[in-house]
């Protein structure tokens, strides 16, 4: 299935800002995900908990931070339409490739997870799969995910978040006031996501926590969920 095009949409411009293009550009980390995140897809069992992930979506779903649409081929039948939003230019020419390839009709398009190029209430369901860490006001992109889903919408989610322990918790911290979002495309390694999605007036939140990968010495994003909610 071909991707409905690759069109331009202004940001928010509240406040008296000035719009903004829905692009946010990080070439050096956005060509290091494109090579690394199918490794690890495999290597670090990711692929499985995407897939996990998309079972059972049905009708128009709204796709945030889709990168380079590692999701796309995971998409059931049951889905309508996937509108996939990815703000950095060279993963989102990525993400149109993979839709082209895909079982399901995908428009890949610019826009900030802040600032979503959609109209309330136009999805049945939304997906973020690692991304929310790297969002630069997650509260305010919750907020986005709720306004365009209809009532009783749902939103999939699978992050990695904040650790279980002092100790790692205590690490993420120092990372992520130092290097690792400089590194990483803007990157945290400890928001607590789970609690963020509650405090954005999402119910029936569900999740559960995984360590990825399963095995071996843990990372600072080794904590991960995969859950769900939905718009009241």
């Amino acid at each position: 299935m071909t991707a409905r095009g690759d069109r331009t949409v202004r940001g928010d411009s509240r406040n008296g800002a000035a719009p903004r293009l829905g692009t946010v550009r990080h070439p050096l980390f956005a060509r290091f995900y494109a090579r690394l995140a199918p490794v690890l897809d495999v290597r670090a069992g990711i692929g499985a908990h995407r897939a996990e992930l998309l079972t059972g979506l049905s009708g128009r779903v709204v796709e945030v931070g889709a990168g380079s649409g590692l999701n796309f081929p995971l998409y059931p039948a049951g889905v309508r339409e996937v509108v996939a939003v990815e703000p950095e230019p060279r993963l989102r020419r990525a993400a149109v490739d993979a839709a082209r390839k895909a079982a399901v009709p995908i428009s890949v398009v610019p826009g900030l997870a802040e600032a979503l190029p959609a109209a309330d209430g136009e999805f049945d369901a939304a997906v973020v799969s690692l991304v929310l860490c790297s969002v630069r006001d997650p509260d305010r992109a919750l907020a986005e995910l709720r306004r365009v889903l209809r009532p009783g919408g749902e939103l999939r989610f699978y992050e990695h978040v904040r650790a279980a322990g002092p100790a790692g918790a205590a690490l993420q911290r120092a990372l992520d006031r130092t290097v690792w979002p400089r590194l990483f495309g803007g990157c945290h390694t400890g928001r607590d996501t789970v609690a963020a999605i509650g405090a954005a007036g999402f119910v029936s939140v569900s999740h559960r926590r995984l360590r990825v990968p399963e095995g071996g010495v843990p990372t600072p994003v080794s904590a991960h969920v995969l859950g769900s909610a939905r718009r009241p």
